[in-house]
């Protein structure tokens, strides 16, 4: 699959700018599913995405820049980049000043948390380190209790799986490699202290690493890039779900559109208000677009932004009272240890994570955490993670009419079972290996993150909001397809089973709905 092309990307009669039979607003996991499945059911559909399509190179010859290098294209409208480092040495080496430019990363500030999401055709998948695991069955299913669990791990899952180009690294290749000495520390340092870890796929091809390994490719995963995407290698969704959605001809992806209302006519149609915007962030236009479906895969913020402005202001009075519910960051956390001197990391390290603590069965404190790569080029004998902990803290939000936006209600206080868990871990991992925490490198002294997240879930429930489909409540023909169904936490990276939901749900929707 060779991706999009700038081919079918805008309407191509005046029609299409008026009315669809079907929109999907973003182009996440949720959102590609949605688009492919409509366009094979022969369903002529818009997808509105409020990025860009990162298809064409800058001056340098790459579309994205490197995590170290970063430059107007590295974030969303920011004069600065606002990376989850944000010191070194306690020195401000980390980040750069940018010129304002819808950029692939977004970093969306509510107080004590602020949430990552990606901006661009293809939303996260481009910004993520494509880590795709697949739940603990037991925790799926007290996730979530309507669910039919053999219908996902036999049909779903699998699919997911193959849909998305999941692949496993070669484990010999992974033992000899200096791009993975980073994880084998990390992994001997567990295993003194009596923990597992695991293997864990990727969408990143690591076939193609090899290559680049051994030079016979261009460089991606080994030259630094991730956060503000890869120039090869991933199978992010422009390459694989989104392009299938185009190729049926039946898909139209119109780019820097953003959703800032949607109300419904006495007939049934819905009425999109979309704001279109330039590479300056300057608004060149806005009109209405009508469909019978809307399907809202605008990710966990955005969803629950046009479905609570909708309500409060009265546009779709019918909505659940459970809208704007839900919330939780996945329990993440960040942390970092300092080893000896003998222990060395490694001045080259793949951008891609594959290993990973799982000592989810810990009854007290379960955390599944990512053993993550820190590519400075330079020997830094830093290992670091990312901690996914079960925390029942959930969060909420309110819509407010000054802003006309969605307000996050969520506290430093409600991230203490998550530190709790990852601190109760990497304590043990010191004490067995004399070793201590990195304090330069979050800001404040601290020893943990725990004010972003990579991983918003919540906002609009799956049998809260929604029935145990998407489908919205109080509304035929409008659905939820992305992260804001999965009521806080998943216990590994999400966008795997986001995926599967997706497709579960769009499974009995073509079959039941009329359209």
């Amino acid at each position: 699959m060779l991706g999009l092309t700038r081919i079918g990307l805008e309407p191509a009669r005046a029609e299409d700018r008026d009315h669809a039979p079907a929109v999907v607003v973003g182009s996440g996991y949720g959102a590609a599913v949605a688009a492919l499945r409509l366009g094979r059911a022969g369903v002529r559909t818009v997808v509105l995405e409020m990025g860009r399509l990162w298809d064409s190179a800058g001056p340098d010859g790459k579309v994205f820049p490197s995590t170290s290098a970063p430059d107007h294209r590295s974030m969303w409208f920011r004069t600065r980049t606002e990376a989850p480092l944000a010191q070194f040495l306690w020195l401000d080496v980390v980040n750069r000043n940018i010129t304002p430019y819808p950029g692939v990363l977004d970093r969306v500030h509510h107080g004590d948390m602020s949430v990552y999401v990606g901006r661009g055709v293809g939303g996260g998948s481009l910004v993520n380190g494509g880590m795709a695991p697949t739940p603990r069955r037991s925790y799926f299913t007290e996730v979530f209790p309507g669910v039919d669990a053999d219908e996902m791990y036999g049909t779903y899952f699998p699919r997911a799986r193959r849909m998305l180009g999941v692949n496993d690294i070669d484990p010999a290749w992974f033992e000899s490699t200096e791009w993975y000495r980073f994880a084998r520390v990390s992994r001997k340092h567990a295993a003194r202290t009596g923990l597992k870890t695991v293997f864990v796929p990727n969408v990143y091809d690591f076939a193609y690493m090899q290559r680049e390994a051994a030079g016979t490719a261009p460089r991606s995963a080994l030259a630094g890039e991730v956060i503000y995407g890869n120039n090869h290698g991933k199978k992010s969704l422009d390459k694989t779900y989104l392009a299938e959605a185009v190729g049926t001809g039946n898909v139209t992806i119109e780019t820097l559109r953003r959703v800032t209302a949607v109300r419904r006519e006495p007939d049934g149609t819905y009425v999109l208000t979309v704001r279109t915007i330039d590479l300056a962030g300057r608004v060149t236009g806005t009109r209405e677009l009508g469909c019978r479906q809307l399907f809202l895969g605008a990710g966990s913020l955005g969803t629950t932004e046009i479905l609570l402005r909708a309500r409060e202001t009265g546009a779709l009075p019918g909505l659940s009272p459970e809208v704007g519910l839900g919330w939780g960051p996945n329990g993440n956390v960040m942390t970092a240890r300092a080893n000896h001197l003998w222990d060395t990391v490694g001045a080259h390290q793949a951008t891609m994570p594959a290993l990973g603590i799982d000592d989810w069965d810990n009854a007290a404190n379960p955390v599944f955490a990512e053993i993550a790569p820190l590519p400075m080029g330079l020997e830094h004998w830093i290992s670091m993670y990312l901690a996914i902990t079960k925390n029942p803290e959930r969060g909420r939000f309110s819509y407010d009419p000054a802003t006309d936006s969605a307000r996050l209600h969520w506290t430093r206080d409600q991230n203490t079972p998550s530190v709790n868990a990852a601190r109760c871990l990497f304590d043990r991992v010191n004490r067995s290996n004399f070793t201590v925490y990195r304090h330069d490198l979050f800001g404040g002294n601290r020893a943990f993150a725990d004010d972003f997240t990579y991983h918003p879930l919540g906002g609009c429930v799956l049998g809260r909001a929604t029935d145990l489909h998407g489908r919205v409540k109080g509304c035929t023909n409008l659905y939820v397809t992305d992260g804001s169904l999965v009521p806080g936490s998943l216990g590994v990276n999400p966008f795997v089973t986001i995926t599967a939901l997706a497709e579960r749900n769009m499974d009995r929707i073509l079959a039941e709905d009329p359209r």
